[in-house]
């Protein structure tokens, strides 16, 4: 696998690459320690089979430089994603993306569709949020750096509580590597993942709803959606409700699944993901 750091706008996003193919683009979800490896460990070597499969850590995570705006927090990370497609000189990619993953690969897919071949999102946060209280699994999530700070405690029962179906499906390592990723001093100074907060917080919401978005029903590019019908973070009433507002939408919930779709169900994931951006039926 190749690995190198792309200067994009002034900032340094790290990029993992393998494969030949069609580029897919694989966008991972925004949990404490999170990283584009770590959290698509189970898929890579299957895409690779037939695209070529490129990595990369989100702004504020893994390897990339640290903060995000927290105004308009998916049109920068969808920004930041718009940048390593012009780096690399793709006019066009597939887009896959993991919940905080799946708002970063609609936005960018919302304001620039000729980007965009397929996609497929996972249980893509902004589908409702300012409609109804969030989630445990979410209060979990955004409350990880609040209170007393960071611990190993608070993600293990974030990640085996709300992340995944199975709790036994996650090994301690997975546990213990987000860990220290999370505690990196950079990332506990500015946590990419808050509450929206201050006198523009509303509007910030506002942004983060795709559902209010009009250009939603408009939206041409080839999207399916995979959630969880046990998903704890992001409600599993997301998916018809993209389906219904999106022309050319398929949806797929699996039984007996958190949010972690493309972990706990990488078979079924790589089967479908890889047929369906190849646009098999």
């Amino acid at each position: 696998m190749q690995e190198y750091l792309l200067d994009i706008a002034g900032k340094k996003i790290f990029v993992a690459e393998t494969g030949e193919g069609p580029p897919v683009l694989l966008l991972h979800g925004g949990g404490p320690g999170a990283s584009g490896i770590s959290n698509y460990a189970r898929n890579i070597a299957a895409l690779a089979k037939e695209y070529r499969v490129i990595v990369p850590d989100l702004p504020g995570y893994g390897r990339s430089t640290k903060g995000i705006d927290g105004a308009d927090p998916f049109g920068y990370l969808a920004d930041a994603i718009r940048g390593v497609l012009d780096h690399l000189a793709l006019d066009r990619a597939h887009l896959v993306g993991n919940s905080y993953g799946g708002a970063c690969a609609l936005r960018l897919a919302l304001d620039t569709p000729d980007r965009v071949d397929r996609m497929v999102l996972m249980g893509p946060g902004g589908i409702g949020t300012t409609r109804a209280l969030p989630t445990a699994g979410l209060n979990s999530l955004l409350n990880y750096y609040g209170g007393d700070g960071p611990s190993r405690l608070k993600l293990e029962k974030f990640i085996r509580n709300y992340l995944v179906f199975n709790a036994a499906d996650v090994p301690d390592s997975t546990i213990d590597a987000r860990y220290q990723a999370s505690i990196d001093p950079e990332v506990v100074a500015a946590p990419p993942l808050r509450r929206p907060s201050g006198p523009n917080a509303l509007r910030t919401l506002w942004k983060m709803d795709f559902t209010r978005d009009q250009r939603l029903s408009r939206l041409p590019v080839p999207t399916l959606v995979l959630w969880g019908s046990r998903d704890k973070v992001n409600r599993p009433s997301g998916g018809p409700m993209l389906a219904d507002r999106m022309p050319n939408c398929d949806l797929y919930l699996a039984a007996n699944t958190g949010h972690w779709v493309q972990f706990e169900r990488a078979e079924l994931f790589n089967r479908l993901c890889a047929d369906f951006l190849a646009a098999r039926r």
